[in-house]
């Protein structure tokens, strides 16, 4: 196994904390924020989560490539 690069360790990091810092409080007003443009509340949730579940999906895939380089 090749040594980790130590930028990647960072931007992990960094990744992670995103995710970790994100509040209750912004993912209400996000969902309200969708709804508001005429999507009921479970289009609007949906949205929300589909769009948290990309998110950390494609973060994965990122820190996943710069491992195996």
């Amino acid at each position: 196994m090749m040594p980790m690069n130590p930028m990647s360790a960072l931007d992990m990091e960094r990744d992670q904390d995103l995710f970790e810092s994100v509040t209750e409080e912004e993912i209400i007003y996000l969902w309200r924020s969708i709804k508001g443009r005429g999507l009921s509340e479970d289009e609007a949730w949906q949205a929300v989560v589909t769009g948290i579940a990309l998110d950390m999906a494609f973060a994965k895939t990122k820190a996943c490539k710069q491992i195996e380089h």
